[in-house]
């Protein structure tokens, strides 16, 4: 295992992750429905399963398509998303 990759990716989406919608849709189920572990198991294998579509998809378009260029497509997307809510679009 490559500990910078596995230490640089944590700290990647850790950061990335706090405070996002998955988060309050967490603390509102748990809220909600009363049965945090229920909550908490459900949302780990949600996330689980996201992240391994992620991973593959990253892995095999890596294999066809220049990271550089897949970082600079997703770049590009967040910053159209971020227009399109700006301007209430979507």
């Amino acid at each position: 295992m490559d500990w910078r990759v596995f230490v640089a990716t944590f700290g990647a989406v850790f950061c990335a992750e706090l405070a996002d919608k998955t988060q309050l849709v967490g603390i509102g189920m748990a809220a909600k429905t009363g049965k945090p572990v229920s909550v908490w198991l459900g949302s780990v294998s949600a996330y689980i399963i996201v992240t391994v579509i992620s991973v593959f998809l990253g892995a095999v378009m890596a294999k066809f398509i220049k990271p550089e260029l897949i970082r600079y497509i997703g770049a590009s997307l967040f910053i159209i998303i971020g227009f399109l809510m700006l301007f209430k679009v979507i």
